[in-house]
This record gives C-alpha cells, structure tokens and sequence, in this order.
C-alpha cells in the first residue's frame, strides 16, 4: 500500500533533533537553518561576523527553538569550544553541518608572505576547523550511540577551481576525504557522515558575480541558473533524518549538471 501524505504532514521529520549549523546566519547556512526548523528541529545558529543576522534568525524561528553561537573558526581551538557551548543548550547534539567557508582570492603572483596568509586562514576555517568539530562531534556522538555529520563541500573538490582558487578546491577536496574516512571508521558506533558538493548557489555573496557573469552561468549551468540556498539546505535535511542510513559516506552532487561525475 502507497504511504498517503496529508498537507499538513511533514516528509521529513526532524522532531526532537539538535543541530548545530556553522556558518548558519547567511547564504546556504541561514536557509539550512530555517529548513531544519520547519522540520521540527532545534537549531544552534552558528555566525562569525554576522551576530545581527544570526539573531535576527533565532527571532524568526523562535527563542527556545533556535539560539545564535559566535566563533571565529580562523582561530585554533574555537571550533572544540564552539561545540561544547552548543552541547550546553539542549545538553545534547544529534546533528553537525559544518557550512561555514570562505573563498579569498590567492594568485601565484602575490608575495609570499600573503600566500601563506591565505592557505593557512583558508585551510583552517574550511578544513581543519571542520575537522575539529568533527572530532568533538565524534566524541559526543559515541555517548548517545550515533549521530550524523554533513559536510558542505563544493564542486571545486572533484574538478578543482581558478588558478586564484587552488587553496579553496584544496580545502573542499580534503572535507570530502574526511567525510569518507569518518563514514569508514565510525559506522559501526552509529555514527554517519556524508558531503555535499554544491556548484553556484544563489547567495548574496555570489549574486554581484552572477549577475555580471549571467551570459558565462548561462553557457555553464544546463539549468540556467545557480542552485537556490534552499536546496542545499533539503538536501542536508533529508540527509539528517536518518532515512538513508546507508548512503552514509556518500558526496552528493547539487551543481544544476555543470559537472557529472
């Protein structure tokens, strides 16, 4: 018999869960947030710069369903701390997204010393801090008998990026080997891990460049258009819900077709 869904019935269901969200007051991050809420869940909205929009979030999902957590996760030992506040909230998490990057430009041609600067900053909040909470997650996760981390990634992982953008495709390609090796090395405790690899995403951030770039995304994208926010932010919803336990370790593809594996 076919399972009949009434309008007012959730597919997703994520009554009951706690989800810390990095980089959750904007783009990608704040839509994931909202989306989670929707479906019931509790949400820790993590922001680095953006205290207003991360509050102005918690008031639209509502105090006691959402609270705003600030970190600089450019700085070493912030992401542990940041997980370990967010465990305070509720006194558990069930699900990390580890959203937050950046995307500074790093050319060949810069000086040294400002090469450097870039890897190291671009490489710690992408990479390592992602690994931090990873591992804090892991920890906690082994307390309550499981629990599910989602990675954003990016295309630029499988395909790589500009020249100015080695650091950035480098950064994403060693998230998508931590996902892996996570979903390998800890299924068997409950707990699972996946990616996802967005493409162009309909972000405030990279709405000037599309909208001076629209002939380019256009030849680009067989769709004709960046992905909105709220499909990554589905994506990670489905991904959360425990309904497909077993595509645990899996990189899911959301780039409108630009690039196929």
């Amino acid at each position: 018999m076919p399972i009949i869904l009434r309008s007012n019935e959730r597919m997703i269901d994520l009554t009951g869960k706690v989800v810390l969200v990095t980089g959750g007051s904007r783009g990608i991050g704040a839509a994931t947030c909202r989306v989670l809420a929707q479906a019931g869940a509790c949400v820790i909205v993590h922001y680095g710069q953006s205290a207003g929009e991360a509050q102005a979030a918690v008031q639209e999902i509502g105090e006691g369903r959402a609270t705003a957590l600030g970190g600089d996760l450019s700085q070493a030992g912030i992401a542990a701390s940041l997980f370990r506040d967010a465990v305070t909230w509720k006194g558990r998490v069930d699900v990390l997204v580890n959203n937050a990057g950046i995307f500074p430009s790093a050319s060949v041609d810069d000086p040294q010393v400002q090469w450097d600067e870039i890897w190291s900053r671009t490489l710690q909040v992408n990479l390592i801090a992602a690994a931090d909470l990873c591992r804090e997650a892991i920890l906690h996760f082994r307390t309550r008998g499981g629990g599910t981390i989602v990675n954003v990634a990016s295309r630029a992982a499988f395909r790589g990026d500009t020249p100015d953008a080695m650091h950035y495709a480098a950064s994403k390609g060693g998230l998508i080997s931590l996902t892996k090796s996570i979903a390998r090395g800890y299924a068997r405790e409950g707990i699972l891990a996946y990616a996802i690899a967005p493409g162009w995403v309909r972000t405030d951030m990279a709405s000037a460049y599309l909208r001076d770039h629209a002939e380019e995304m256009a030849r680009e994208l067989p769709l004709g258009d960046a992905a909105p926010p709220e499909d990554i932010a589905h994506t990670i919803a489905f991904l959360s819900s425990g309904l497909a336990r077993h595509m645990t370790g899996a990189t899911l593809d959301i780039n409108g077709a630009s690039y196929v594996r």
